[in-house]
């Protein structure tokens, strides 16, 4: 990414409703700068979808505003998942796609993304003309020049119909019982029918969005209801999208969870199994190490890119690999769609099920997760501390400990000023002490530098 940004971060703009830049001055000056970087690009045509946020209708309106004032026609799905949009921005052959989502985070967020004209994330060169647009006076296109509005009415419809077409040919869901929380997001009203369509039973939570309930103890990043819902319900699995519809946690029928490292591995020997896989699986700096060892033992190359879908899809494109993901969730399909998408990820694992006829206890029994320990360490200041003596001595005492069975990472954030010092390993006690003696060199470093 580069240094020279304003507003782009690695997944577009994002940030709390009312705070610059999340306001509707602001965005909507970038729907112009925007329409006006995009129409030189090729037809003006741009689509707009939003997750259930209450300030979604207030961005929406502004984007719409901004766009037309450039001459740019806008086409306007309403609700609809992130990577819906995606999809629909490739069939009807728009220049660009624009997401008004905040993804996971509260109903308090919002953020506008961006998806070029072949469902992928603007390329770094488009998004840096944008924001150098965004520095210039607006300027208005004449009346007969400016861009028109129409809501297309069968989006969810075509996105629903794609979602289905990714499972397996004449294949089908009956006699499985599912809970599908849709988080109060995007999917509320197109993932139950996805399931429902292709014959399984489901029962739906997290469907009644009100502006103010989105991820909202629901939904991926608050599995518990599912879990609940899945042990009273006698149901088979369950799935929990996050807010857009990009996130994937998956519940089986003991309540226990499915993080994204395991469903990735579930994806991946299926595809290994069925019809053998192009290249490695690509995971992250924070990908559990008992998924490498799996997908090691699949057969299969393994590679970590920085945290970040975004980081992902880059390694993916550059080796012309199809399969990746996160452990929050976001797992990347490029054999089946351009983008992350918890639906369609969703149906793949259930492919696995019913061509196996096995449990989702029993596929995800291949995969064995090594204990980890995440710990947070403030920073009093600006200081790589991966590159301080004593930290790199501390650290090889750590390595030298765990062998061959485990491994560290010092990750710094890229929103707070902290490190995140992580071990991982096989015996949960011995990652639990290094871990914390760790974090205790790091702090000691610190204080040092600070004295």
């Amino acid at each position: 990414m580069s240094g020279n940004r304003k507003f782009f971060g690695t997944d577009g703009i994002r940030g709390e409703v009312g705070h610059y830049p999340i306001t509707p001055d602001f965005v909507m000056k970038l729907g112009w700068a925007a329409g006006r970087v995009l129409a030189e690009q090729g037809n003006s045509r741009v689509l707009i979808g939003k997750d259930t946020r209450i300030s979604g209708y207030m961005f929406e309106s502004a984007l719409e505003a901004g766009l037309s004032a450039a001459g740019v026609d806008i086409m306007l799905l309403g609700p609809m998942p992130t990577p819906g949009i995606a999809y629909l921005t490739r069939t009807f052959r728009a220049q660009a796609g624009i997401v008004i989502s905040a993804s996971h985070n509260p109903y308090q967020d919002n953020g506008i993304k961006f998806f070029s004209s072949k469902g992928r994330k603007l390329g770094d060169d488009i998004e840096l003309a944008i924001e150098k647009m965004i520095d210039e006076p607006m300027k208005i296109a004449p009346s007969l020049e400016l861009g028109r509005a129409h809501r297309v009415e069968d989006a969810e419809g075509r996105y629903i119909e794609f979602c289905k077409s990714t499972f397996g040919v004449g294949a089908n869901l009956n006699g499985l019982k599912i809970v599908v929380d849709c988080a109060n997001g995007a999917t509320y009203n197109i993932a139950p029918n996805v399931f429902s369509e292709l014959g399984a039973d489901v029962v739906s939570i997290g469907v009644m969005p009100n502006g103010v309930n989105i991820n909202s103890d629901c939904g991926a990043t608050c599995p518990e209801s599912l879990q609940a819902a899945v042990l009273a319900q006698g149901a088979d699995l369950g799935i929990a999208l996050d807010g857009d519809g990009d996130r994937l946690i998956m519940v089986d029928h003991h309540g226990e969870i499915l993080d994204g490292d395991e469903l990735l591995f579930i994806i991946a020997r299926e595809r290994q199994r069925v019809r053998g896989m192009n290249g490695a699986i690509v995971g992250t700096l924070m990908s559990n190490l008992g998924l490498e060892h799996a997908i090691r033992t699949l057969g299969l190359d393994f590679r970590r890119a920085n945290v970040g879908d975004r980081y992902i899809m880059e390694m993916l494109h550059e080796n012309d690999w199809t399969l990746g993901g996160e452990s929050s969730g976001h797992i990347i399909c490029l054999d089946m769609t351009t983008t992350g998408d918890g639906i369609v990820s969703a149906l793949q694992v259930l492919d696995a099920m019913v061509r196996s006829g096995q449990s989702l206890n029993t596929l995800k029994s291949g995969m064995n997760k090594y204990p980890q320990k995440l710990i947070n360490v403030k920073l009093e200041q600006q200081v790589d501390v991966r590159e301080l003596d004593a930290v790199k001595e501390a650290v090889k005492a750590v390595e030298a400990e765990l062998g061959n069975t485990g491994r560290v990472l010092l990750r710094p954030s890229g929103t707070e000023p902290l490190v995140r010092v992580m071990v991982e390993g096989q015996d949960d006690a011995q990652v639990k002490t290094l871990a914390e003696q760790l974090a205790e060199a790091v702090k000691g470093a610190i204080s040092s530098l600070a004295a």
